[in-house]
């Protein structure tokens, strides 16, 4: 067991050297859309989306499921007990794949998420647009 969370921690500290580009990132935003918005600190509009999903703005370092006016999944919650804190590389990850995530980080071979999209191209850039919003 404590191998497996120094495993984990290590994952969740590790960050690879990225090649996203932000701006790739941006434009393909309007795939998240549907369900996401980035909503600034101040309450500003940086793209204004759905509400199906949390509000990523900052995303890239904090824990995951850390947004408190949203209501998360199990499997996402599960990750969250886990102390997993997003990286660029995480993003990217979750965002090819989410089940397969949350299996991975969890140890969990039942862990589901909500959603259900999947960004077989560009995760790197979408990480890196996210990260760029602090």
């Amino acid at each position: 067991m404590l191998l497996r969370t120094a495993i984990l921690i290590s994952m969740c500290l590790a960050v690879p050297a990225y090649a996203g580009d932000a701006a790739k990132g941006e434009a393909d935003f309007k795939k998240c859309k549907a369900c996401h918005s980035i909503i600034g600190a101040d309450g500003t509009d940086i793209q204004k989306g759905g509400k199906t999903g949390p509000n990523l703005f900052g995303i890239v370092g904090k824990p995951v499921a850390s947004s408190p006016d949203f209501k998360y999944g199990e499997g996402i919650l599960e990750a969250k007990e886990k102390g997993v804190v997003w990286n660029e590389a995480l993003v990217a990850e979750y965002v090819a794949d989410p089940g397969a995530f949350l299996k991975k980080v969890t140890g969990d071979d039942k862990a589901k998420t909500k959603m259900t999209f999947k960004l077989t191209k560009g995760g790197e850039d979408m990480a890196a647009y996210l990260a760029t919003l602090k």
